[in-house]
């Protein structure tokens, strides 16, 4: 069963350019990290379609796309060649990597869960397919360079549009499997999808928008706790009687011991 952006040849190619942004991303990583040419292909790969074949491998489609679709793996091949040939043209076009790489962040979301609901799965699997179609491919890279996941490491929204997108095509798959919407429909709500995904995660980078972190102690916390610590120093061999707080000072009894004659 193929789902909305697999049934038309013009959706098959936007895949393929998911999967070649995608390895781009990945090329560009293993070069940073001064890796050959064969590592760079390998990262590329793993970076493009190492989502979709853990997504495949769940879901029990075997062999996954990710190594039976020539298509696929060619367009991921050659984006780690690109990569390793025109690394000092490529690396600065910073907006157009975090454009195609959104993109492609977009487009496997909505396709990884549109093809998991395509199996019969439930709202909650489906999103999580999608999830792991979109962000395991860059886990498993940065498993691999010795990085911290760039969806932890990031502290724009990364995982959240993808989030986004898988929960509003689940919502979109509900509508066409109570036969509310049809075919062409679907694929137009696929691309408003991916448009919503894109726009989210670019937004979040142009205007520093952040998830709020855990609360933090303030100076205000720490004035109530002052009075703890105002506590009288009692020295050794001196014994202190407790004394009213209305006794004055004068009549407290000396402290000090008696001079010995």
């Amino acid at each position: 069963m193929k789902v909305a952006l697999e049934s038309n040849a013009i959706f098959m190619g936007i895949e393929y350019l998911a999967v070649f942004c995608s390895g781009l991303a990945g090329g560009l990583a293993a070069v940073r990290k001064h890796y050959d040419i064969f590592s760079i292909l390998i990262i590329s790969w793993v970076t493009a379609l190492g989502g979709g074949i853990v997504r495949d491998v769940l879901l029990g489609s075997v062999p996954p796309a990710g190594i039976s679709d020539r298509g696929l793996v060619l367009s991921a091949l050659a984006s780690g060649i690109v990569v390793a040939l025109a690394y000092l043209e490529i690396s600065h076009f910073i907006w157009t990597l975090i454009v195609v790489d959104a993109m492609a962040l977009g487009l496997f979301a909505v396709n990884g869960t549109a093809k998991a609901m395509a199996y019969d799965t439930s709202g909650m699997t489906a999103v999580f397919m999608g999830m792991i179609t979109a962000l395991a491919g860059g886990l498993i890279r940065d498993i691999l360079i010795n990085e911290v996941p760039i969806i932890i490491r990031d502290k724009h929204w990364y995982a959240v549009p993808s989030f986004f997108g898988c929960v509003l095509t689940v919502i979109v798959g509900k509508f066409v499997k109570a036969r509310m919407l049809d075919i062409s429909q679907e694929m137009a709500l696929d691309i408003l999808i991916v448009v919503i995904v894109v726009a989210m995660r670019i937004l979040s980078v142009k205007f520093n928008i952040m998830l709020p972190g855990a609360a933090k102690r303030t100076h205000m916390h720490l004035i109530t706790q002052t009075r703890y610590l105002r506590r009288p120093v009692i020295h050794p061999n001196v014994s202190v009687r407790e004394v009213p707080d209305d006794v004055p000072t004068s009549s407290h009894p000396s402290t000090e011991h008696p001079s010995r004659s």
